[in-house]
């Protein structure tokens, strides 16, 4: 479930190739991609995100990959052969530096569950990918203060737009880990209080930040919020702020980023 629209940039297909991967936490994986190709990337900053091509397999060919991904594009996409074609996952930039054409992205990595997150753990410099730009969810409306909700898949989308946001912003962002040391500096403004909460063992993805965001005594005004991460966090965010608040629905920003129990394709 989301209400984020899908923006289809004009850069297309854009080719990289990987640089470097650091293990910026115990469970988050940086992986630097960098070519000529990124001279054609238009950066936005906040929570932007794409669609990553990764290699499956030594035989997963990036030839034949559709510019865009919309209808036709994903359709195009079906009919490469399944032997070759790569797997596709939507991931967020967490820094772009235009002048070196490196760009860094952030990966939840801990196990052998999926294909992204051990494919992050696990990849050499040299090995190939591509993304196609799709725009970036954060679009604020007037308000008075914002509020951000997320889990750990969240964190690379609210670390940007709290990166960029205005130095004189306010409100909150509840960030909600599996693991206290996967914390990271995100660069808040002075005026946004960030909320780290640590999910008790055994207990639903999103159930300590749904807790704190009913608790959270909020300032006057209207806030635009931005939910993101399992499913039901980001619906059921937006249903108390929406039902439970009186919060508009055009002032909220909701997306599920996983469904817990649902395989990634």
């Amino acid at each position: 479930m989301s209400n984020i629209a899908v923006t289809h940039a004009p850069s297309g297909l854009v080719r990289a190739t990987v640089l470097r991967t650091e293990r910026v936490t115990p469970n988050m994986v940086r992986v630097t991609i960098g070519g000529d190709d990124l001279g054609r990337y238009e950066y936005q900053g906040f929570d932007q995100w794409f669609r990553l091509a990764l290699p499956v397999d030594q035989s997963t060919s990036f030839e034949g990959m559709p510019q865009r991904f919309g209808i036709g594009g994903y359709l195009k996409y079906l009919t490469l052969p399944k032997t070759s074609r790569p797997a596709i996952r939507n991931y967020t930039v967490r820094a772009f530096r235009p002048a070196s054409r490196e760009l860094d992205i952030d990966f939840v990595s801990h196990g052998d569950e999926g294909i992204a997150g051990p494919w992050a753990a696990a990849v050499e410099p040299g090995a190939e990918v591509a993304f196609i730009d799709q725009g970036c969810g954060w679009a604020p409306v007037p308000s008075d203060w914002v509020l951000l909700v997320a889990d750990e898949s969240g964190l690379p989308a609210v670390a940007g737009i709290l990166r960029d946001l205005p130095r004189d912003a306010v409100g909150h962002a509840i960030i909600e880990l599996f693991d206290e040391a996967d914390r990271q500096d995100v660069g808040a403004p002075s005026g946004v209080e960030v909320h780290w909460l640590v999910r008790e063992a055994g207990t639903d993805p999103g159930s300590a930040a749904l807790r704190a965001l009913e608790a959270l005594e909020f300032p006057a005004g209207s806030p635009y919020a931005f939910a993101v991460g399992e499913q039901a966090l980001a619906a059921g965010a937006r249903r108390h702020l929406v039902q439970g608040r009186g919060v508009p629905k055009q002032h909220v920003t909701f997306s599920g980023y996983w469904k817990r129990g649902v395989a990634a394709r």
